[in-house]
């Protein structure tokens, strides 16, 4: 055989190898991150130089959506790839049964090093995590001294350093139900050490010390930016309090909106907050995002520094977004489908030999179709039907994907085992009782779902008014056009898409 051909054949052998060879995947997950929160979608007030980094060199989705606006539900539905309806998983404490498919547990048995670090609530309490990874980085060493949280909870509140007194009189305080902190004293250490810290240490380090011909996928579940708002320097100081947008403002007239968050508004005691404290709360969100940006900077320059980056997939997203003073409310609220809770950045670096076009994209997509396009990227069988479907496409060139996004949440009347039972547990004393104590009532806790399109968005309500918004005129959804003739066709529509959701994702039938 000629030389030259030979030469082929090892090229060609060579290559096959490459491309069979599974890329490694590298998950971050942020709690409740507000989609706006990013320098690449135009905000002055805020330097995201890690996230934008990852919007130059691969894709950043700007109308991404999440299945659910709360923490465990929305994270179930991503491991699962199905909607919360499915299974019922649409309770804050009801995480993952023992035996219902997850993405890590399938990667895991598709020949993946699965290293899982950190936040373990989207699995049920009673299961072992270490079912569902190759390997478990606990948050709390032998001795329990690693902290959970940025603030730890201790008993029926929050604490920083066992101190509660941020929180001021539980009887007077406009404060007491805020979730502010400001700033958090390091007592001369260069960081806040918490639990996200010690899950980016041991990130780093894994991905420094990792020996082994298996593929690894890193799932980096961080608890930043979730409330409360707290942030140490450099980041306290780093935010323009003056380029700061202006809030939504609570509507005039509650009687077309949810009641639950007139509820909520009512009881958390805030009504009276200056617009300059609504700017401080907000101003130490936006620097928490901007420490959360810090810390994934940090994993990303381990993989350059190690090589490792071209054949890593790096997908950065979060579980659900926060209101952070719009309507006059903060935190999330689960059965409210307002875009500043479902809508959340999502920023996808693919593997070497995955075609790409870097850009902005703003087709509908939802959170699900994340763990389609993993295995979509690493040719494996997902084992069960669900309804993501796989961005491969839309990296390439932008084209349709989805004609519409849903979100649902809530109970029905009498299902008590659905509320927030921790929240009404810990009575007035708690950090979420204005929330939690509305999970008790219907029709504040009724169970709705939402349909959105690019310039509509429509939200079923049991028990109370539906909703409808004209997304084109009305951005922030202040307007209920639900009783408007105008958008009588408009609404027809969107009930016949809703409709067309349910009988396509009701069930699933087991394959055995």
């Amino acid at each position: 055989m000629p030389i030259i051909r030979i030469f082929l054949l090892i090229i060609a052998i060579a290559t096959s190898l490459q491309a069979a060879k599974q890329p490694n995947i590298l998950f971050i997950m942020t709690d409740q991150h507000h989609a706006r929160m990013l320098s690449s979608a135009g905000n002055p007030y805020l330097k995201t130089r890690a996230l934008d980094s990852m919007a130059k060199s691969g894709i950043r989705f700007s109308r991404a959506y999440v299945t659910n606006p709360v923490c465990v539900p929305s994270r179930c539905s991503f491991m699962t790839g199905w909607y919360t309806h499915v299974r019922g998983h649409r309770a804050m404490e009801y995480g993952l049964e023992s035996g219902e498919p997850m993405l890590l547990q399938n990667m895991m048995r598709s020949g993946y090093h699965v290293w899982w670090a950190g936040r373990t609530h989207d699995i049920h309490s009673n299961n072992d995590v270490n079912d569902y990874c190759s390997e478990y980085y606990p948050l709390r060493n032998a001795d329990g001294l690693k902290p959970t949280w940025s603030i730890s909870r201790r008993g029926r509140s929050w604490a920083i350093d066992g101190s509660e007194a941020w929180r001021g009189d539980p009887e007077t305080s406009d404060q007491y139900y805020s979730f502010y902190v400001g700033e958090i004293d390091t007592k001369g250490e260069p960081y806040y050490f918490d639990g996200d810290w010690a899950v980016v240490e041991a990130a780093i380090d894994k991905i420094k010390t990792f020996d082994s011909d298996q593929p690894f996928c890193l799932y980096l579940p961080l608890t930043y930016p979730h409330p409360p708002y707290a942030v140490e320097e450099p980041w306290y100081s780093a935010i323009d309090r003056a380029a700061i947008p202006d809030r939504v403002r609570p509507p005039s007239d509650w009687s077309l909106v949810p009641s639950h968050l007139k509820g909520i508004h009512d009881r958390n005691r805030m009504a009276s907050w200056t617009e300059d404290r609504w700017r401080e709360l907000r101003a130490v969100y936006y620097a928490m995002c901007a420490r959360v940006d810090h810390q994934l900077g940090k994993v990303i320059e381990a993989l350059q520094e190690t090589g490792l980056y071209d054949d890593t997939a790096v997908v950065a997203f979060s579980d659900h977004g926060d209101f952070t003073g719009d309507y006059n409310l903060l935190e999330k609220v689960q059965n409210t489908f307002q875009d500043c809770l479902t809508r959340v950045p999502l920023l996808v670096k693919p593997p070497r030999g995955i075609t790409l076009q870097p850009r902005v994209s703003d087709a509908l997509v939802e959170l699900i179709d994340v763990p389609a396009t993993v295995e979509d990227w690493c040719g494996i069988e997902p084992g069960h039907r669900h309804f993501g479907r796989s961005l491969s496409g839309l990296l390439a060139e932008e084209q349709p994907h989805r004609d519409a996004v849903f979100s649902e949440g809530g109970r029905l009347e009498g299902d008590d085992h659905c509320v927030q039972q921790g929240a009404i547990d810990e009575g007035p004393e708690g950090m979420y009782w204005p929330r939690g104590s509305g999970h008790l009532n219907i029709p504040e806790h009724t169970k709705a779902i939402m349909c959105r399109t690019h310039d509509h968005k429509y939200v079923r309500r049991l028990y109370e008014t539906d909703e409808l918004y004209d997304l084109r005129s009305d951005p922030h959804e202040v307007n209920n056009r639900i009783h408007d003739p105008e958008m009588s066709g408009v609404l027809a529509d969107l009930k016949d898409r809703l409709l067309s959701h349910y009988l396509e994702t009701s069930d699933v039938v087991p394959r055995i």
